[in-house]
Order: structure tokens, then sequence, then C-alpha cells
């Protein structure tokens, strides 16, 4: 597995609390280079941690067998969150020979659901 500590991940500001490849657990703080233009966190950062979550979570239960690439991502915005902490929780729904579908929850720091969204993955072999 790739360092999971720099690039688009360092960009975000993510704190990975938990991998493995049952459950993983990201953090991160809501800031200003994170908003949209209304003042509140920006729909994509919801969408990259829903990504960040299953593919983490995903090349870990294919290990080296292999190695997985998003291809669908659906990510619903239910609450607005202008600062603060937020953690995502992703766990796998079917984990198959070829596909993958993660589900990823995310929640403000009174427990309240914010996002959540749902990622298909595909499993890629070597030739």
């Amino acid at each position: 597995m790739p360092d999971l500590t720099g690039g688009f991940v360092a960009l975000l500001g993510l704190k990975l609390d938990e991998v493995g490849e049952d459950r993983v657990v990201i953090r991160w703080q809501v800031r200003p280079e994170l908003h949209q233009p209304a003042g509140i966190q920006h729909g994509g950062v919801y969408c990259s941690v829903v990504e960040t979550a299953a593919s983490i979570g995903g090349s870990l239960w294919l290990r080296e067998r292999g190695r997985v690439v998003g291809v669908s991502n659906q990510t619903d915005f239910l609450r607005a969150v202008h600062d603060g902490e937020l953690t995502a929780v992703g766990t796998p729904v079917h984990r198959g020979r070829s596909q993958q579908l993660w589900q990823v929850e995310i929640t403000d720091a009174d427990a309240r659901l914010v996002a959540r969204g749902q990622v298909r993955l595909q499993n890629l072999y070597p030739a």
C-alpha cells in the first residue's frame, strides 16, 4: 500500500484513525480553504473522503492480489457544516471477485449525519 500521509490526503488534512479491510475511520477539520463560496464545507471534499475511505479499505482487503479503482461515487450532502471536526466511517457492503461496494457515513462532533456515500470499486488483477 502506498504512503497514505502525503499528497491529496495531506492537502485535505485527513487523519487516518483506523485503517483496516473491514473499517476505515478518517477525521478532518472543516476550515475556510475547504469551503465553497457560501462558507460551508465543499461537497467535493465529502466525495473525496468517501472515495478515500472506500479505496483504502478495498485495497487492504484485495491485498497483493491486485489493486482497486473507483468506478462510481454517489455522495449525498445532508447538513451544512461551517466549521468543526468531521468523522467518516467506511464499511464494506459487498466484496466480490470483480467489484466491491463500500458505504461511508460522515458525522459531526455531535454525531449528526452530515453526508453519506457509496463507492463502487473495480478489482484489477495483474495479467
